[in-house]
């Protein structure tokens, strides 16, 4: 039903894959620029069959949301002044045996001219690599990028990266 769902109701289709071996990345989906991203991501999620995992406040781990959101993939993050957040970020895949995260690194849904740098320097601390995924809505395709392992030089990393997006169309909400 999702496939149905997702390639012949939504249009949309997926290139690429993720490397069955890589069990711990943070995977960056570029651009985040709508609330529908979260059902395409989680069609996505669904249909190639890899657990991707995201962060929210713990606030929100409270009660029957708070097991819907763990079973859905969902880590609670501390989010008090105060807390170095790539550091606790970074600890989480020490604590788990398989962790592929997913993070915007816009750090918003609005349309941004950089990025924020808290994803690079959460796989620098991890020692794990990057899976570049786009949401393009213009061709309606998720494309899944090859793993990125970053060298430790931002500005020359940062570039490398956003080759992988060029001539991605962001959906924007009415």
């Amino acid at each position: 039903m999702v496939k149905f769902i997702f390639y012949k109701l939504l249009g949309w289709n997926i290139e690429g894959k993720f490397d069955p071996a890589i069990k711990k990345s943070v995977v960056i989906v570029v651009p985040h620029t709508s609330w529908h991203d979260f059902y395409i991501g989680a069609f996505t999620r669904k249909i190639i069959q890899v657990d991707i995992n995201y962060i929210a406040k713990k606030e929100l781990f409270k009660g029957p949301l708070g097991a819907y959101l763990k079973w859905m993939g969902g880590s609670p993050l501390d989010r008090t002044a105060g807390q170095n957040k790539v550091e606790a970020i970074a600890k989480l895949f020490q604590e788990k045996d398989e962790f592929r995260l997913a993070l915007a690194p816009e750090g918003t849904r609005k349309k941004v001219q950089h990025w924020k740098s808290g994803f690079y320097w959460i796989t620098v601390l991890a020692k794990v690599p990057i899976i570049p995924v786009a949401f393009d809505y213009g061709r309606k395709t998720v494309r899944i990028g090859r793993a990125f392992y970053p060298t430790g030089n931002y500005e020359r990393d940062y570039k490398l990266l956003q080759l992988f997006y060029k001539n991605v169309k962001g959906k924007t909400d009415p």
